[in-house]
């Protein structure tokens, strides 16, 4: 399964907070876990890809500045983005 644009903008569809909204925080980090997930399904397959993996680092790094600055400027946000989809356990 590809990263497509389907995917994407279902992923924008059901995170944004307006109509045309493509760029707040939470579509930001919806769109970010997305494409961890489907680069951990990639490194079950191909263990030695280091190349691809510190690509992965640097987007689990993003994510995690936008999700504190969330947190940092509206808890109640951050929090139901959590649970939306599923970040702690």
């Amino acid at each position: 399964m590809a990263f497509d644009t389907e995917v994407k903008q279902e992923i924008i569809k059901k995170f944004a907070r307006h109509e045309k909204d493509t760029g707040s925080p939470e579509v930001q980090i919806a769109l970010l876990t997305a494409r961890i997930k489907h680069l951990e399904q990639h490194f079950k397959i191909h263990k030695k890809d280091h190349h691809s993996r510190r690509g992965l680092l640097k987007l689990v790094g993003q994510r995690r500045q936008l999700l504190n600055y969330l947190r940092r400027t509206d808890f109640d946000r951050y929090r139901n983005l959590v649970k939306a989809l599923g970040l702690r356990a």
